[in-house]
């Protein structure tokens, strides 16, 4: 391709469908789309050190700590489908290098091998915290722009991760 049509490429890739469609005006979910793709890039770091540990969880947690950590991975890559298709809703297109998703998100990737069971629960545990802050942020534009199908869809998102933080800081023996 040369640069005209890479260019030609990420207008089309970044230009909003008609918001009306769905009921929300453009400038309002203009924001809101941003901050997805923001949340969608932070997934994918989660994601991946979800992997990791559960790859590598090694001592007397590993039984416990491999399940969670699989349950939990499985539930981020479900979240970051709905995310996309979201995004893609409400008509732009989600990021999708893992260089956008490094260069985005608040998270940060961390070596998983040789690390002890109860850092790499701290790390998720660390993780859910951004996350959660991240998607209440977004609730408040979702709020003010009248976006609820995104309302719901993050506010199940944070339902699963308040409830896990509690159950790794229960585990960990944390208050």
């Amino acid at each position: 391709m040369n640069k005209a049509d890479w260019r030609w490429l990420y207008k089309s890739k970044h230009k909003f469908m008609d918001a009306k469609q769905i009921g929300l005006e453009e400038k309002q979910i203009r924001p809101v789309v941003d901050q997805l793709n923001e949340l969608l890039a932070n997934y994918h770091i989660h994601y991946q050190k979800l992997r990791g540990c559960h790859w590598n969880v090694k001592g007397r947690s590993f039984f416990t700590l491999h399940a969670k950590f699989e349950e939990l991975y499985n539930d981020a890559i479900n979240s970051i489908d709905e995310l996309a298709e979201r995004i893609l809703t409400l008509g732009k297109a989600p990021l999708s290098t893992y260089k956008e998703y490094i260069e985005t998100s608040r998270l940060k990737e961390i070596p998983t091998v040789g690390v002890e069971d109860m850092q790499l629960v701290q790390a998720i545990l660390d993780d859910f915290a951004t996350l959660i802050e991240l998607e209440r942020e977004i609730m408040e534009s979702t709020s003010e722009s009248g976006d609820d199908g995104t309302n719901d869809l993050i506010n199940r998102f944070i339902q699963f991760q308040e409830k896990n933080t509690w159950m790794l800081r229960s585990f960990a023996g944390k208050k």
